[in-house]
């Protein structure tokens, strides 16, 4: 029996959950995981994208009791805040969802690769040192005061995680420093906003690529989604508490070594990335 797909499910799994939520860039850390393990065509494409919904279900379980206050909101239509909220979501979903449409596919077929994810990682690790050196002013200190304007900035933050290395969670999260959020609702918010954003974008890959679905690949989807799902559990609860003394700027540090260390690999072949 070949072990070696479980390990690759396992591996990658590991890595979405840990990385999805932290300003490193999930989509970079899959694409160059991918590469190394081999796992990196049409099907290795639809597994990173499908079990980031393994991710998603942390981020609901943690934020259930918001999640239930809201549904309750909505449903007996008295809660203008639960309204208001909703409202947010969708606004700030709709730039990412627009142009990932149109430029998607474009982007996929020119940007996936080890040069360009390192290159981003350490242009986002230096925009995270600058974001974190400057004044910080706190004009927003609750994910309930947004108004449809600031909820329009963040999906507009969000939207340059199209970029692969960019980092979803890290566009929204330093965006809504610069834009003057307090660092606990612009992590919240980042949260929030994936969920929609994740699972769409997983339902839509789903259905697309219907045809590379196969009840063979089944053990390897539960694998990948059930490691995904602990271990964004994990990280979510760690980054919380984490948030409440610190800055993001350990997160920079890492992402300029790390992309580095992937130029270097590639420009002197000591790893061999596959496109």
């Amino acid at each position: 029996m070949d072990f070696y797909p479980y390990l690759q499910a396992l591996i990658l799994g590991l890595i979405e959950g840990f990385t999805e939520f932290l300003p490193i860039s999930s989509t970079g850390h899959l694409i160059l995981a991918g590469s190394l393990l081999n796992f990196n065509d049409e099907r290795g494409k639809l597994f990173e994208i499908v079990i980031q919904s393994g991710a998603i279900l942390a981020v609901c379980w943690e934020y259930r009791q918001r999640l239930a206050q809201i549904g309750r909101g909505l449903w007996r239509g008295d809660d203008p805040a639960a309204r208001r909220f909703v409202s947010n979501i969708a606004i700030a979903f709709l730039p990412l969802a627009l142009l990932g449409i149109v430029f998607g596919k474009m982007i996929k077929l020119h940007l996936f690769n080890a040069p360009v994810v390192a290159s981003l990682l350490i242009i986002g690790g230096l925009v995270i040192l600058w974001a974190e050196r400057r004044v910080h002013t706190v004009r927003i200190d609750s994910m309930d005061e947004l108004t449809p304007r600031d909820a329009l900035a963040m999906g507009l933050f969000q939207a340059l995680a199209l970029l692969p290395g960019t980092s979803r969670s890290g566009a929204t999260i330093i965006g809504g420093l610069i834009y003057g959020l307090s660092r606990r609702a612009a992590t919240e918010f980042s949260f929030f906003l994936a969920m929609p954003t994740l699972i769409l974008a997983s339902l839509y890959e789903l259905y697309r690529d219907r045809a590379l679905l196969t009840m063979n690949d089944l053990d390897l989807w539960l694998i990948g989604f059930v490691s995904a799902g602990i271990s964004a559990f994990v990280c979510v609860r760690w980054l919380l508490r984490y948030i409440a003394h610190h800055d993001f700027t350990p997160f920079a540090w890492y992402r300029i070594g790390f992309g580095l260390l992937v130029l270097a690999s590639w420009h002197w072949d000591w790893v061999t990335w596959n496109a």
